[in-house]
């Protein structure tokens, strides 16, 4: 048996500068993440400027709600992944809970992504996401609550 860490790093690990993701990663391709731009990235912040492709979209032109926790989801990963002291033995991320709160449609072509880690005790994170009009109009409000799992 190969040990993990022998094991060469999957596609999606090898991301342009200023992108947060490469190609090759199931959720990520689907939202089109890997044309995702880094506005902002500091140790449990991070803020981008991201798209929304047409396949997301209702019959009205505006992001499908049942697609918002996919974002949700992937940014707060990245943004926990990102904070984790790097002496830390290795883990995997699972989400125990998340909450949407939706305030607009989605619907320009460019919006913006932020994810903070607002609480960390242990092995599980507090991340808040906000979805945000390029004029920083408040879209859509989330929180979740990420546990690390050994692997």
């Amino acid at each position: 048996m190969t040990d993990p860490a022998d094991r060469p790093l999957p596609s999606w690990r090898y991301a342009e500068p200023g992108r947060i993701i490469g190609r090759g990663h199931p959720a990520g391709d689907f939202l089109e993440a890997y044309d995702w731009r880094i506005v902002e990235n500091r140790p449990g912040y991070l803020k981008l400027d991201v798209h929304l492709p047409a396949h997301l979209k209702n019959p009205r032109g505006q992001l499908f709600g049942g697609f918002t926790p996919t974002y949700v989801d992937l940014v707060a990963l990245r943004t926990v992944s990102e904070t984790r002291p790097a002496g830390d033995p290795p883990a995997w991320l699972t989400t125990l809970k998340m909450n949407v709160d939706y305030f607009e449609p989605i619907v320009k072509e460019r919006f913006l992504l932020e994810s903070e880690v607002v609480h960390r005790r242990k092995g599980t994170y507090l991340v808040q996401v906000r979805f945000r009009d390029p004029e920083g109009s408040l879209l859509a409000f989330a929180v979740v609550t990420l546990r690390e799992v050994p692997r």
